[in-house]
């Protein structure tokens, strides 16, 4: 079996027995493929004829060309998945790529708008019409529950369980978890659902939450577009749906909220990528010392 092959049944394997999501797959599929031709540049077609040294050598091209080291490190991971794929399918006996280090990632913290950006951002007039009560829900559920965007997109009706106060989301992998919608996101929800989604339904029926004008499933563009929209009014330049996420998850941490249930929330399988979430300023972590500590206040 060539690379070639190998990389359809290995795309095959992540979307049906992985479960991987469509993004992922795409984005693993470019991965590799940028791998393979550059590995056919090489003269190297075959998976039993690839080095550790030639995987390097193509995870050095890309960084040259200037690939941010998010995107550098997605790389490797596929890279390095598609060989473990390969030596486990019997394709080949040798995994070039073991004990190979991902290459570092800086960390950076996320973008998080303030309190009163958030209310300034979510009490601004929103046009009562179906479009922007819809508007108004889409950024209220971004931030009241902290989806990300894809997930918002991907939110059906049978999904929606207001009555309950909760909402089952479909997040990376197809994982299912259910999150808590109340206050002025489950109102903002409801209003769309009772006064304007009917509105932009089309000729074709689609079990979609959020509708775009056309009456088809909102996308992850026009989400983001509705954020940038919504934000200029507000004073926030380039506010992005993530910004929103991340938002979510600080002003729980800040108001007291336990970093396990702050995990769950967001769907994270490894609470390193919740403690991202951590960066709060330092008077707010003197005032929980100062509210937590036994011995904080002897001696004034």
């Amino acid at each position: 079996m060539d690379l070639a092959r190998a990389l359809g049944e290995y795309l095959d394997y992540l979307a049906v027995e992985r479960g991987s999501s469509p993004n992922t797959v795409a984005a693993y599929r470019r991965d590799l493929t940028r791998y393979l031709d550059w590995l056919a540049g090489e003269k190297i077609v075959e998976p039993t004829d690839v080095t550790r040294a030639d995987v390097e050598r193509h995870l050095g091209a890309l960084s040259e060309v200037g690939l941010s080291p998010a995107s550098l490190e997605r790389a490797a991971s596929a890279i390095k998945g598609f060989h473990r794929f390969m030596v486990l399918e019997g394709v080949c006996d040798e995994l070039p790529t073991a004990d190979m280090p991902l290459p570092a990632k800086p960390s950076r913290l996320p973008d998080v708008l303030s309190r009163e950006q958030a209310a300034s951002l979510l009490d601004q007039p929103f046009p009562q019409t179906p479009a922007g009560l819809r508007d108004r829900a889409v950024l209220e559920v971004l931030y009241g529950c902290g989806l990300r965007a894809s997930e918002l997109c991907g939110l059906d009706r049978r999904a929606v369980l207001l009555d309950e106060e909760l909402l089952r989301v479909f997040g990376k992998g197809s994982k299912e978890r259910l999150v808590p919608i109340l206050g002025t996101a489950a109102a903002s929800l409801r209003a769309y659902l009772e006064e304007g989604r009917g509105a932009l339904v089309g000729r074709m029926p689609t079990p979609a939450v959020f509708l775009n004008v056309h009456g088809g499933r909102l996308s992850r563009q026009s989400v983001h577009a509705i954020c940038e929209k919504y934000g200029r009014v507000a004073g926030i330049k380039g506010l992005h749906p993530h910004t929103l996420r991340h938002s979510f998850a600080t002003h729980l941490l800040e108001g007291g909220a336990d970093l396990r249930a702050v995990q769950e929330l967001l769907g994270h399988a490894d609470i390193s990528t919740t403690q991202l979430y951590t960066h709060l300023d330092r008077s707010h972590i003197r005032r929980v010392y100062l509210a937590a500590h036994p011995r904080a206040h002897l001696g004034e």
